[in-house]
């Protein structure tokens, strides 16, 4: 059978843990994965983990951020990525800068307002912008995870905008009532919410089952 990757681009927004949940998660699923990094993803990544992640050396950067838990803590997790394809940011000639090219949808996870805004103008300034814009065009799944507050007017046009074309918009907005006790379970909240966007399978949260107190952690 042909490969049939997701795409994950990773944007500049703060949130960098968010996308090697799902990262992760897509793995254990069995998903390929074709990952474009954004140039601004790489400072905030070396600024939120120590990481800097090198075109180059792209394999042993991204081994080193998958096995970090989201308080940064190395050998936390461990991820096979012999699903994965890397493509530069810059790459406007990548396999997912054309319609042809097969895969499953896309994910932007973490979603600056700048990359929102691009996609919903076309602006197609690099590989992440052209691909989403191709996955709408191919009428694939788009999932947006835009992490920023507040919110103004113009990027809440813009969301409205990639609504319109038939992208999902999935805040990354944690929820309490799964019972977290650490920062990993937050993270992981809005990430298995991503997947559920995407119809990928995973246990990364206690689902909502109708009973009040089912989060709540007691002593005794």
């Amino acid at each position: 059978m042909p490969r049939t990757p997701w795409i994950v681009g990773v944007s500049g927004a703060s949130g960098t843990p968010y996308a090697a949940a799902v990262l992760r998660a897509l793995l254990d699923a069995g998903e390929s994965v074709d990952l474009v990094v954004s140039r601004a993803s790489r400072l905030t990544l070396l600024d939120e983990t120590g990481i800097s992640f090198r075109d180059a050396h792209w394999q042993a950067d991204l081994r080193e951020w998958l096995s970090r838990g989201a308080d940064g803590k190395p050998g936390t997790f461990s991820a096979d990525i012999g699903a994965v394809r890397h493509w530069s940011a810059g790459d406007l000639a990548a396999g997912p800068s054309s319609g042809s090219y097969p895969t499953r949808g896309m994910l932007i996870v973490p979603a600056s307002t700048a990359s929102v805004a691009g996609v919903a103008l076309g602006l197609s300034k690099d590989l992440l912008q052209r691909a989403a814009s191709v996955t709408l065009k191919e009428g694939r799944k788009l999932i947006v995870a835009v992490r920023e507050t507040p919110l103004n007017g113009q990027t809440l046009r813009h969301l409205v905008t990639l609504d319109d074309a038939g992208a999902t918009v999935v805040p990354a907005s944690p929820a309490f009532y799964a019972g977290a006790t650490h920062i990993q379970d937050l993270v992981d909240f809005v990430a298995g919410r991503v997947l559920d966007a995407a119809g990928v399978p995973h246990r990364l949260y206690r689902r909502w089952q109708g009973e009040l107190g089912g989060g709540a952690h007691r002593d005794g």
